[in-house]
């Protein structure tokens, strides 16, 4: 029973192809393109909208050294954002649960980042690592926390990802399974179950709003240490 439990989390394959790819290609098949007429329909006026509110959100209190991220940031949200909300649909399959992808997100991501901060402000970037006004005895032991702290930050972006939307999958599971089973024998408590299965699947809308949005202000706190 314990197997079957994570059995959603496994890559789903139609005849021995993984379907991970069509997964990952699915969320930009759903927007509609951008148009270069006057004036747009309502779904591209509030996509537009929706948009530029987020862009705004997120860059106006970095440095406009970093606007140049808009559209990658932009994109990155839509697109994780996209995926946590089809994964809470029946029978489909969450890309972001599995911490490879989240790894391979964050990694390269928040590598470009250090990298942008050695190349433009290097002085700035590994003062960083040395917090001032330190005592002489503890400088190599700071050095050496805040040098782990820095290698930790694209693991904490992936394991955040996965640990909270696999959570929320495994609960509701474990409760619709509960519904279910104590429908026959106690249809009271049945109901209350499933009560709380809609509460808790509309926390998990919100769980896969928040959890994008996490991931993509993070990295711009990243982004703006370095710039």
């Amino acid at each position: 029973m314990a197997v079957s439990f994570f059995d959603q989390f496994m890559s789903p394959t139609f005849m021995a192809i993984p379907l991970m790819g069509v997964a990952l290609v699915v969320p930009w098949i759903l927007y509609p393109m951008p148009s270069l007429r006057w004036v747009n329909n309502r779904t591209l006026t509030i996509q537009g909208w929706a948009f530029s509110q987020f862009t705004r959100q997120i860059l106006l209190p970095l440095n406009p050294g970093t606007h140049n991220w808009a559209l990658l940031m932009v994109s990155l949200m839509v697109f994780i954002l996209t995926l946590n909300v089809l994964g809470l649909l029946p029978y489909t399959f969450t890309p972001t649960t599995q911490l490879s992808l989240n790894m391979a997100l964050a990694v390269p991501l928040w590598l470009a980042t250090l990298i942008i901060g050695f190349r433009n402000r290097p002085t700035h970037t590994l003062g960083h690592l040395l917090p001032e006004g330190t005592p002489p005895p503890l400088i190599p032991l700071l050095i050496l926390i805040e040098s782990a702290s820095q290698l930790i930050r694209p693991l904490a972006l992936g394991v955040r990802l996965t640990a909270n939307l696999t959570a929320g999958h495994l609960l509701l599971q474990l409760i619709s399974m509960a519904t279910f089973t104590l429908l026959p024998t106690l249809p009271f408590v049945s109901l209350l179950t499933m009560l709380l299965l809609v509460l808790l699947a509309a926390l998990e809308v919100a769980v896969a709003f928040i959890q994008a949005y996490v991931f993509v202000l993070l990295l711009s706190l990243y982004l703006q240490e370095n710039t």
